[in-house]
């Protein structure tokens, strides 16, 4: 299997129970609930989505013919970045765009043999495969939920039609609503601390990059 990604580059993770964690992402063209163009955002299933997941052309981006030269390229980002003697694991995160339409056990099992623990954020549409150390599921409202367990659940927020007292009962470790993006920001920022503040099985996840200016 080839594998088309948009762009591998190290940074902090930003978001959830991992936020401040040093992570190499690898992000994978290409998404089920849009096409990444903005002609199409308004019939899409997901219209709010910030990110570029269109073709392989960023940073590190490409189309890798096997898992082992994936892998190994996030293995040379890695060790770009963080000494040989600094001792911790490794960690990587799969995203997208839609990381399980790629992302497959031979991939991660190439990830593991590197020393790498593996994260996925993903819309849930789709079974993750086994092996994963981290799942990150963030549902949207218009999409059927079929990865109904994990590590964390990430509910961009708000989004009619999504029922997060159901969300609630999903077997999940932690429970995140973060705050929509866009021209109503500070609404969306309001209605999640409310909501956390009133039901405390949630916490709140800021974007916590953006903030800071971490790509």
């Amino acid at each position: 299997m080839t594998y088309a990604v948009k762009e591998i580059f190290h940074t902090l993770q930003g978001e959830g129970a991992m936020s401040g964690r040093s992570a190499v992402f690898c992000r994978f063209s290409g998404c089920n609930l849009w096409s990444g163009r903005d002609a199409d955002r308004d019939t899409a299933v997901c219209r709010f989505c910030d990110t570029d997941f269109i073709g392989t052309d960023g940073p590190g981006g490409g189309v890798f013919s096997s898992a082992t030269r994936l892998a190994e390229a996030i293995a040379t980002c890695w060790r770009s970045i963080v000494p040989d003697d600094d001792g911790a694991q490794p960690y990587v995160v799969c995203t997208g765009g839609e990381p399980l339409l790629q992302l497959d056990a031979t991939l991660i099992d190439a990830l593991h043999a590197n020393g790498f623990a593996v994260a996925v954020e993903t819309n849930g549409s789709r079974i993750a495969p086994p092996g994963l150390d981290w799942i990150c599921v963030s549902p949207k409202a218009s999409a059927p939920l079929r990865q109904t367990s994990g590590d964390e659940i990430k509910v961009v927020w708000p989004q009619p039609g999504l029922d997060l007292t159901a969300l609630r009962n999903l077997n999940f470790s932690h429970f995140f609503l973060q705050p929509m993006d866009g021209p109503n920001a500070a609404q969306s920022l309001a209605a999640c601390i409310a909501y956390c503040r009133t039901h405390p099985h949630w916490r709140l996840s800021l974007q916590t990059h953006k903030l800071a200016g971490i790509p």
